[in-house]
């Protein structure tokens, strides 16, 4: 295994952290994502997951992170356990939770005004007029999670693919190549809440 990638995962996974199917991001929000340097703590929980298997091709580009408050950890718990339901492995959920991370900031977002990707709403920013449910469904974390893994599930192949390609066919967003930099704090937090 990779030295620095198994140091970076097991470095941040120490972290407190929390947690559309649109045509396009979730939130239009302009604020510039927080980038920085892996902490230096680690947790047992981080140690038994496989980091291999939550990042197997490594991170594209520059990662970003975010703080997360406790209704983002609450999500990021419900994402997981709507993919252990689904009976999906523990990277359906890194590939979920960094989707929900580019798209709402984990945040169960209800409709925005003007500053809305039309009608998109939830974790996932999908849209009821898309077929995603109703407004009710898709702001349940349980259900926009099923909801997006049964479109990832749909992916040929996703298994291998990249990350932002396989959130990309699911999500068609404008902005594809923007879930890459979620990759590795998903990762942390699939090793630090999988277990617990």
């Amino acid at each position: 295994m990779n030295t620095i990638l198994r140091k970076s995962i097991l470095g941040i996974a120490g972290l407190t952290v929390a947690g559309g199917l649109a045509a396009g991001p979730l939130n239009h929000d302009t604020s510039t994502p927080t980038t920085r340097a892996a902490a230096v703590t680690t947790t047992q929980a981080a140690s038994k997951l496989d980091s291999a298997a939550l990042i197997p091709h490594g991170v594209q580009g520059t990662q970003s992170r975010i703080d997360l408050n406790d209704e983002q950890t609450k999500n990021v718990k419900a994402i997981i356990a709507a993919t252990k339901k689904a009976g999906m492995d523990e990277r359906a959920a890194v590939v979920s939770i960094a989707t929900a991370l580019q798209e709402s900031k984990l945040e169960n977002l209800g409709h925005l005004g003007d500053r809305n990707d039309h009608d998109s709403q939830g974790l996932f920013q999908q849209r009821p007029s898309s077929g995603w449910g109703t407004v009710e469904q898709i702001t349940d974390p349980e259900y926009s999670t099923t909801a997006f893994l049964k479109g990832l599930k749909q992916v040929d192949g996703w298994q291998d693919m990249p990350l932002t390609k396989a959130a990309q066919t699911v999500q068609v967003s404008a902005y594809p190549d923007h879930y890459a930099q979620w990759e590795q704090q998903a990762a942390d937090l699939v090793a630090q809440h999988w277990n617990s």
